[in-house]
C-alpha cells in the first residue's frame, strides 16, 4: 500500500515587512512542497517568492479553498497526499484554520487518515491575547460581531455578560474599514469598569496594543484604525 503523504499546515506572515516572524524550519519544510492550498494563488506565490527566491513558481500546483470552492473540489485537493505527496495549506496571514477557511480541509484530511503537521508561526488572536494582559486561562473567539448598530451592542453586551459570568476574555475581530465604528458602538453600550484591547498591526513596525477600561478610552484619543486589520478584546470585571 502506498503512503500516503502529509497536510502542512504553513503560517504565513501578518503583513509586509513581518517574514522575520516565520521559522526557518517551515522554511526548510516549504522547500519541499510543490502542491499547495490557499485562499488566493496569488498571495501564496507572493510568499513563496519572498520567502524561497530559488523555487520555480510556475512548478507550483495550487488549488484556491475560498466561499466559491464547491464541498465536492476538497476530496480533488487532497488527491497527491492520497498518492504519496505532500501538500502545503496556506491562510491569506497567519496560522491555517483558525479564523480561515482551511479547517474544512484538515477536517478532511482526519477522516482520510492523512497525517496533519502544524507549523509553528504568527496567529494575531493568540499575539493579542499575550500581550492585553487579560484572562489566557479562559477565552473564547467570537470571530466577527454583526455590523449594524443596534445588533452589534447587543452582541457586545451579551459578550460582556459571559465575560463577567465566567471571567472569559472575549475576542473578536471586524472588517477593518469598520473598525471605528465597533470602538464607538462599544464605548456607548459597555460598562465604564469593562477592559478593552486594541491590538493592530501586529507584528508590523507600526504595530500598536493597548489596554484601557471603557471608561478610560472614552478620555483618551483613538488611534487612526481605518482599514488596518485589529483584533478586539474585552473583559468584564
Amino acid at each position: 500500500m502506498e503512503k500516503k503523504g502529509r497536510l502542512l499546515l504553513i503560517p504565513t506572515p501578518l503583513g509586509q515587512g513581518s517574514m522575520h516572524t516565520i521559522p526557518p524550519y517551515v522554511l526548510e519544510q516549504l522547500s519541499g512542497i510543490q502542491v499547495f492550498i490557499a485562499e488566493r494563488a496569488k498571495t501564496a506565490r507572493h510568499f513563496i517568492k519572498a520567502a524561497l527566491p530559488e523555487k520555480d513558481l510556475p512548478s507550483l500546483e495550487i488549488f484556491e479553498l475560498n466561499k466559491r470552492t464547491l464541498p465536492e473540489e476538497l476530496t480533488e485537493f487532497l488527491l497527491p497526499a492520497e498518492k504519496g505527496e505532500d501538500i502545503g495549506l496556506m491562510s491569506e496571514a497567519g496560522c491555517p484554520g483558525v479564523a480561515d477557511p482551511g479547517a474544512e480541509i484538515v477536517r478532511l484530511a482526519h477522516q482520510k487518515g492523512i497525517q496533519v503537521v502544524p507549523l509553528v508561526g504568527p496567529s494575531s488572536i493568540l499575539l493579542a491575547l499575550m500581550a492585553s494582559g487579560m484572562n489566557g486561562q479562559g477565552f473564547a473567539f467570537q470571530g466577527y460581531l454583526p455590523a449594524k448598530k443596534l445588533e452589534l451592542a447587543k452582541a457586545l453586551k451579551k459578550l460582556e455578560q459571559v465575560s463577567g459570568k465566567l471571567k472569559q476574555t472575549q475576542i473578536f475581530i471586524e472588517t477593518p474599514y469598520r473598525n471605528h465604528g465597533l470602538i464607538e458602538v462599544a464605548l456607548a453600550s459597555l460598562k465604564s469598569s469593562t477592559r478593552l484591547c486594541i491590538a493592530a498591526e501586529l507584528t508590523l513596525s507600526t504595530e500598536f496594543i493597548l489596554t484601557k477600561t471603557i471608561g478610560q478610552w472614552k478620555k483618551a484619543t483613538i488611534p487612526d484604525l481605518h482599514k488596518k486589520p485589529v483584533i478586539f478584546l474585552l473583559q468584564a470585571l
